[in-house]
């Protein structure tokens, strides 16, 4: 994830970073405004083996360096890691998977939902025992450990919204980032809709997908894909257009209401 800041046009890398993906992430930050010249200077270190590595196959590594893209290293459903994680994943798939509290408003409504939402402690339970290859009894100790986890940050979520409704305020989710992108960030008077895939809640692996992606389409004539391309390409963003819609239409994308 990067910045993108359209003056920026001129960068000098000071050596070969450590990885791949570190270099392609902060050289792609330059020539964002292609009115503007832009220019990457590498300087790199004739004595320092990969530095001279990089630079005797220079145009190679550039013309194919996304396959040199490492693969992150995570321990799935270690003590930090859930720590870090579960409560996030535990909200999104709770406020995706149950309607009453997808609203921006709708938090509150646990305290009413409670006894409804036990899918969502058996989908984390069972992501967590079939995540890895474990003896059964490795597997059902941590599947145990991560629903107990889970209900026990449910509990704290229903104790929370009780104490705002005793104080007679209404339990939101945080809508600072959300007023904040509306009022200064998005460029046009539409507000971008939200969707999501809800074959990625299934609690069944085997139907379970993986949707990964970050499209926004403008309209029939430009389209923003990812963090990093802009194309003003008609019939890539009517392709895309047309595609998205027809996702929709099928009922394998849906809206995320109040958003």
């Amino acid at each position: 994830m990067g910045l993108d800041i359209p003056r920026l046009g001129l960068m000098v890398v000071l050596g070969q970073p450590k990885t791949a993906a570190e270099y392609i992430q902060a050289t792609s930050r330059v020539g964002r405004d292609r009115n503007r010249p832009r220019l990457v200077v590498t300087l790199l270190n004739l004595h320092r083996a990969r530095d001279r590595s990089h630079y005797e196959r220079f145009a190679t590594f550039h013309q194919t360096f996304y396959r040199s893209v490492e693969v992150t290293s995570v321990t799935p459903f270690s003590p930090r890691a859930l720590d870090r994680g579960l409560a996030g994943a535990l909200v999104a798939l709770t406020r995706l998977g149950h309607v009453p509290l997808t609203p921006a408003r709708g938090a509150g409504e646990i305290l009413a939902e409670r006894g409804r939402i036990d899918f969502v402690l058996d989908c984390l339970a069972e992501r967590a025992r079939n995540h890895a290859e474990m003896s059964p009894p490795e597997a059902e100790s941590l599947g145990r450990r991560v629903r107990e986890l889970a209900a026990d940050l449910l509990d704290d979520w229903s104790r929370i919204a009780d104490d705002y409704r005793n104080k007679g305020v209404q339990l939101q989710y945080g809508t600072e980032f959300a007023n904040r992108f509306k009022s200064q960030e998005w460029p046009g008077r539409r507000l971008p809709e939200v969707f999501y895939d809800p074959r990625a809640l299934d609690i069944t692996e085997a139907k379970r997908a993986s949707l990964h992606a970050k499209c926004v389409v403008v309209d029939g004539r430009r389209a923003f894909v990812s963090s990093a391309n802009f194309t003003e390409a008609a019939h890539i963003a009517r392709r895309l257009s047309n595609h998205f819609d027809a996702l929709v239409e099928a009922g394998l994308l849906k809206r995320i209401p109040g958003l």
